[in-house]
């Protein structure tokens, strides 16, 4: 089965460049396109694709406003947020709002296609650029909080971008006790998302910064 995406962007030439871009995989299908933020939740209510790429600068609604809607009313669609813009604060707006990834816009097709398919996998996807500059702004409590070994060894797997499934069959472990882990362990880490809990795991050295985007 294909893997349907929706595309928002105000640029026309831009929505046309990411659907060429994604037209070179067969597997990837572009069902729609939105000049703004609201035109995205319109199409995204009426197509129900899987992946949602969203421009963050967008006139009538933001992009950042838009994803926190589509992650609201709409929790089974992923959003990746693309930028041409590498500031910390928007990274992290879109972040919190509920994008499972941040991709810059200078992305090649090849890596634009191995984001699209790990969101849709439910995989933390961010350009290594982004990973690094997030990092570095990431808090490391003088306390740290108590993770098991079993919490670590999920935790690992998530940041270096695993899903659920794949995680459950490299610990050999149930994919429903896959699940509690990552409640834990964003419970314990103070975690609003599986991003910020591969980001600590990044800070504190569990993987190198540029696992965060698999190859």
């Amino acid at each position: 089965m294909s893997i349907r995406i929706l595309i928002a962007d105000d640029h026309a030439m831009v929505r046309e460049g990411l659907r060429s871009f994604l037209s070179l995989s067969s597997d990837l299908e572009t069902v729609g396109a939105a000049a703004d933020g609201r035109e995205a939740v319109a199409l995204t209510h009426e197509l129900r694709p899987d992946i949602v790429l969203m421009d963050l600068l967008m006139p009538v609604l933001d992009g950042i406003s838009a994803i926190a809607v589509i992650r609201r009313e709409l929790p089974s669609v992923e959003v990746v947020a693309l930028s041409g813009y590498l500031e910390p604060q928007l990274i992290a707006d879109a972040l919190h709002a509920g994008a499972v990834g941040y991709l810059l816009k200078d992305t090649d097709a090849e890596e634009l296609h191995r984001a699209v398919r790990a969101a849709a996998a439910g995989q933390v996807q961010l350009s290594p650029a982004v990973a690094a500059r997030l990092v570095r702004d990431v808090h490391v409590p003088t306390a740290p909080p108590q993770l098991t070994r079993r919490e670590e060894e999920v935790l690992t797997l998530l940041a270096r971008g695993r899903a659920n499934g794949q995680i459950a069959r490299e610990l050999h472990i149930a994919p429903q006790t896959v699940k509690t882990h990552v409640s834990n362990i964003l419970q314990k880490l103070n975690a609003e998302s599986r991003t910020q809990a591969a980001l600590y795991a990044m800070r504190v050295g569990l993987v190198p910064v540029h696992a965060a985007a698999p190859s």
